[in-house]
Parts: structure tokens; C-alpha cells; sequence
């Protein structure tokens, strides 16, 4: 059996739980501007229709007196890894997928715990007893069915899909319910009648390919009840990056080249704390008509300085052709790989002396940042990004 461990309004609950104030309030955690969208909802805010990726002036319009909490990213990540660690304690194999939500393989843990469902009830009392908050939990034999488990009573829900109902329950799952299948595929769906996931297995495999690709294999496979996915411990991040939405559109570049600067601090701060170099540094650009683009470049061997991300990013963005003005700029990073990862040997140039000299810098400021706070430090260039930074600068880890 597979436990699938996800939290309720993770950040929104986090910020109730610290402050007694904000206990059984509609809040959201974002920013202030107008330009801002809706990272987490806590469930009193969520009564009014108010969801993530909102707009913060829609979320406002349905809730007058809602309230707008700006975030900690750093609280959020101690107590995630304080989740983690809970999570370990039941079971060796724990997979986790996000800041708030990971699987546990569960196989011969009856015999310290019990069978499948007082385990979970014994997890979420262990949650509630060290981190004061909630988390719904689903369980089943399959993993994309754990999943989906957990999201059926929330919050602080408790979903067991017993192995002899399985293939009822997935006749009857609703197919936007699957992992994967998005607005485009729901209409394909749509247009073969397909309702159910079971309703999958009325298409030869030949139709499924043809109108879903690799997915349509995949589908059929979950129909069947076939998920040989497992739960693995060896999980490893994919990217790490940040982005911010600005308050108004712009084009200038020096404030362009501000912007980069100040999302590759963020990246490189991050890769440094969790000892990690990365082989791709990429940007994304929002423009005033909502279109995007990304632009990556891969580089011959791992870096972590923040100056050098910057560099890369600032390549990247003159290589577009800026016709329209810019509403979002995000810098992130790929191919991570452990700093105990030996690279192939290569000669030492000035350029990756350089490396080491900002790397060194950027770790001096990184202690000063966790003692005094990460504002405590920053470049004299990035002043006046400080004094009209966007009040919606968030961080997403991949």
C-alpha cells in the first residue's frame, strides 16, 4: 500500500498557525499589487471562490475583508524538512514531491504500525502533535490512485481505496481527476465521450496513441489498473527557480538587467544551501500580452555562483528581440547535480578563477543571510529594485 501525504493550505496554515489572529480568517499569501496572483488560499478564503493563481484583484473582489499575507519561503522550508523528517520515522521509503506533499511506501510497516488506515491516523496525530498543523492523506495499492485519494476530503482528510475496489473505482473516476490530463486533452475527451477513466478501454490502443500520444499508452495502462510506478527515495530536484510579476510593463533594459540579477541571487542562494551546481541556466520572459517565452543555455560544467547565473541570464536576454514590453521575468536553473560530483577535468582558466573568487563572496554573504536575514546583504545595484520590487516575487522549486 502506497500513503500519499498532502497538507492543507500549507503556507495559508503555517502563517495561522504563528499568528492566533489569523485563526479562522480568509487569508492569502501574495502580494499587494495589482498585478499579483493568489499563491495559497487558506480554507476560509477558499468559501468565497478564491483559489491559487488567482488574480489578487479578483481574489479581493469576492472577499472584502480578505486578508493578504506577503510569505516567508524560509519558515516554509524548515517546516517542510520538519514534515519530512516525521514522514521518515514511519517508513524508510519516503518520496517527497513538493514543499507539502511526498509518498511513503508502506509495505511491512503493519507490523510497528498497524494496518494501512491507523498508520496514516497515527501520521497525522504526529503532524498535528510537533507542527500544529493539518494534512489529508490517501491510500491505496496504485500511486496515481494515493494520490488522487488524498484530495478527496479535504481538509485533514483520511481516503483508503481498498484493493478489492479498485477497479470499480476507477470505472467511475472522473477523468479530469487523473494526473495529467489538462484543459487541452479534456477536450479530445470530450469529443470521444470519454467521461471516466474506465471508459478509456473502449479505444484500441492504435486511437489512443493517435489522438493522446505517449499519454493515450498511459491512460490505458491506468484503466487497466496497471501503474508500475514506484515510490522512490532517490528523488532528486529537476530545477530550481524564481520569477516575479511586475507592478507595471517594462522595456528599459538596465531595469531588465536589475530584475535577472536579482532572480540569480535567489537561484544561486538556493543551489549553494542545498550544495548543488547546476549545467543550465534559463530565463522566461511574460510579455504585456500574456504570450511567453524561455530561452536555456547549456554549459560546459556545473556552477553555483550567482554572478555567473546572472551573466549567462543577461546572454540569454539579449539574444531576444524585445517587441513588446515585459510583465514577468523569471531566471531558473537545470541539470543539477551534487557538488561531491566529480566533472570531468578541465584546465583552469581566469574565467573559472573568477567562478571560484564570486563563489566564495556569494557563500560570505550566504552566512550573513542566515544569521541576520536575507535582506541584510544585497548589491548597491539592486537599491532601487528594492525600493519598487514587485510585491509578488515567488520562488518555485521543481
Amino acid at each position: 500500500m502506497i500513503l500519499h501525504i498532502d497538507m492543507d493550505a500549507f503556507f495559508a496554515a503555517i502563517e495561522q498557525r504563528d499568528n492566533p489572529r489569523l485563526k479562522g480568517k480568509p487569508i492569502i499569501i501574495s502580494g499587494h499589487s495589482k498585478r499579483s496572483v493568489v499563491s495559497t488560499a487558506s480554507y476560509e478564503a477558499r468559501k468565497y471562490g478564491i483559489r491559487s493563481a488567482m488574480p489578487v484583484f479578483q481574489a479581493k473582489a469576492k472577499c472584502r475583508h480578505l486578508i493578504i499575507i506577503p510569505g516567508d519561503m524560509t519558515k516554509y522550508r524548515a517546516t517542510s524538512q520538519r514534515l519530512m523528517e516525521i514522514l521518515s520515522g514511519f517508513s524508510p521509503v519516503v518520496e517527497p514531491v513538493s514543499i507539502d506533499e511526498a509518498f511513503m511506501d508502506i509495505s511491512g510497516c503493519h507490523r510497528l504500525f498497524g494496518p494501512p488506515e491507523q498508520m496514516a491516523a497515527q501520521i497525522k496525530k504526529e503532524i498535528v502533535d510537533k507542527l500544529s498543523l493539518t494534512c489529508s492523506i490517501g491510500i491505496a495499492p496504485l500511486k496515481f490512485l494515493a494520490k488522487i485519494a488524498s484530495d478527496m476530503q479535504k481538509p485533514d482528510g483520511l481516503t483508503l481505496i481498498h484493493p478489492a475496489t479498485v477497479p470499480e473505482f476507477i470505472n467511475s473516476l472522473p477523468i479530469q481527476k487523473v494526473p495529467g490530463v489538462g484543459k487541452r486533452a479534456m477536450q479530445q475527451m470530450r469529443s470521444l465521450q470519454i467521461n471516466t477513466l474506465g471508459d478509456v478501454k473502449k479505444f484500441s490502443p492504435s486511437i489512443l496513441k493517435r489522438k493522446f500520444g505517449k499519454m493515450g499508452d498511459h491512460l490505458l495502462k491506468l484503466a487497466n489498473g496497471n501503474d508500475t510506478a514506484m515510490v522512490q527515495t532517490g528523488h532528486h530536484r529537476k530545477s530550481i527557480s524564481s520569477e516575479t510579476t511586475l507592478t507595471s510593463d517594462i522595456s528599459n533594459f538596465e531595469s531588465i538587467k536589475q530584475l535577472l540579477l536579482d532572480r540569480s541571487q535567489i537561484v544561486g542562494t538556493q543551489l549553494r544551501k542545498k550544495k548543488l551546481l547546476c549545467q543550465t541556466v534559463s530565463i522566461k520572459l511574460k510579455f504585456s500580452d500574456f504570450s511567453q517565452i524561455t530561452r536555456s543555455l547549456t554549459l560546459d560544467t556545473g556552477i553555483c555562483a550567482s554572478n555567473a547565473i546572472f551573466r549567462h541570464a543577461v546572454t540569454l536576454f539579449k539574444r531576444v528581440k524585445l517587441k513588446k514590453k515585459i510583465r514577468l521575468v523569471g531566471v531558473g536553473v537545470s541539470g543539477l547535480t551534487d557538488r561531491s560530483t566529480p566533472f570531468q577535468m578541465q584546465w583552469i582558466t581566469p574565467e573559472k578563477t573568477d567562478l571560484k573568487q564570486w563563489e566564495s563572496v556569494d557563500r560570505a554573504v550566504d552566512s550573513i543571510g542566515e544569521k541576520y536575514g536575507s535582506k541584510s546583504v544585497n548589491k548597491a545595484s539592486l537599491k532601487q529594485l528594492t525600493r519598487r520590487r514587485s510585491s509578488n516575487a515567488g520562488n518555485k522549486d521543481n
